[in-house]
């Protein structure tokens, strides 16, 4: 029998704004449309649900009381398959104000971090926690959770620490945040990670190797740095997902695969809001399944590409057979090269 997947992270409402184009500083700009969704690990968690409606996914996080916290708990309980015993009522909802501009569809987001920065190990409740895998959702974003462990580096490291021993595979992402601290946090959890989903911003933060050069990606260093970030601990999957392609490398056979994103027609893109949280959700959902990283790496393409056809981070995505049509539908010539 399978446990499911338990997601712990940062539950945010998103309030999004549409303009025509995002202003320059001091300059107005008119908003034609404006809605609230649920974000942060609310994406990730809402699309594996969708993905299939027999897993169950637990939840373990901090959430407001008020009124947005309300919102954010109701959009959850539209899905048979989220389990929410693991959220504690806690302060205020974190909330993030998007920007989507239609002339570029960039976002641009502005954050207030409420709760989530006081989520740590002491608001888990292993109890109603098991599942599978355990993912911790966007390390990066909460002050707590990358705060010094003086035994595991991290208090992150040391949940995830704990999920191993209590028999669960790990997973984590991460946001792209550059500064002080950011390798070394990081680094502390992948001791404790059994899968590693990222974006090639982030991967060449943690490496401290170069993987763009005036927005284009150098390929050539993609091998070096999944290792390098291999060497850090992780025992199964590390993935680097960028806007052209994928790359991936099992960590126990050492093979290094290249997947690229297929291409979609034109007008098929109306938002890229929750695009990386539906490529994490694909993967995780692959290796929950027990698939090889290649298929991974495909069903987290087919997943972001359903992400893209709709303006918020949750409503394209569809089933897994759904997902799996799309890919096979609009899918290149090559569907993955070994590098």
């Amino acid at each position: 029998m399978k446990n499911g997947i338990v997601v712990a992270g940062a539950l945010i409402l998103d309030r999004h704004y549409a303009a025509v184009t995002y202003p320059e500083e001091g300059r107005l700009v008119e908003i034609h449309d404006m809605h609230e969704d649920t974000g942060g690990s609310g994406n990730l968690i809402i699309d594996l649900a969708k993905l299939d409606k027999n897993l169950t996914v637990r939840v373990s996080a901090l959430l407001g009381r008020g009124s947005s916290g309300n919102t954010v708990m109701k959009e959850l309980g539209r899905y048979a398959n989220i389990e929410t015993k693991g959220i504690v009522r806690y302060g205020h909802t974190p909330v993030t104000i998007v920007m989507d501009a239609d002339d570029t569809h960039q976002r641009t987001f502005f954050y207030y971090p409420g709760a989530g920065d006081y989520y740590n190990e002491n608001y888990i409740d292993w109890s109603v926690l098991q599942g599978d895998i355990f993912q911790i959702d966007y390390l990066l974003l909460m002050k707590s959770l990358d705060a010094a462990d003086p035994e595991y580096g991290t208090h992150a490291a040391r949940i995830l620490a704990e999920a191993q021993r209590r028999g669960m595979k790990t997973s984590i992402d991460m946001v792209s945040k550059k500064g002080t601290g950011v390798r070394e946090s990081v680094r502390a959890a992948l001791k404790y990670t059994d899968f590693c989903t990222i974006n090639e911003l982030e991967a060449q933060e943690v490496s401290g190797l170069p993987l763009t050069e005036h927005g284009i990606l150098i390929e050539k260093n993609m091998r070096p740095v999944l290792e390098k970030l291999a060497a850090c601990g992780v025992s199964s999957w590390i993935i680097i997902h960028a806007a052209s392609c994928s790359f991936g490398l099992e960590c126990r056979t050492g093979a290094c695969f290249k997947v690229p994103n297929i291409p979609l027609p034109d007008g098929y893109i109306k938002g890229k809001t929750g695009a990386g949280d539906a490529y994490s959700a694909g993967v995780l959902y692959a290796a929950y399944r027990e698939m090889s990283i290649i298929n991974a790496m495909k069903l987290g393409t087919a997943c972001a590409s359903c992400s893209l056809s709709e303006v918020n981070g949750t409503d394209g995505m569809r089933s897994y057979t759904e997902a799996c049509a799309l890919y096979d539908k609009y899918k290149g010539i090559i569907e993955y090269e070994k590098i």
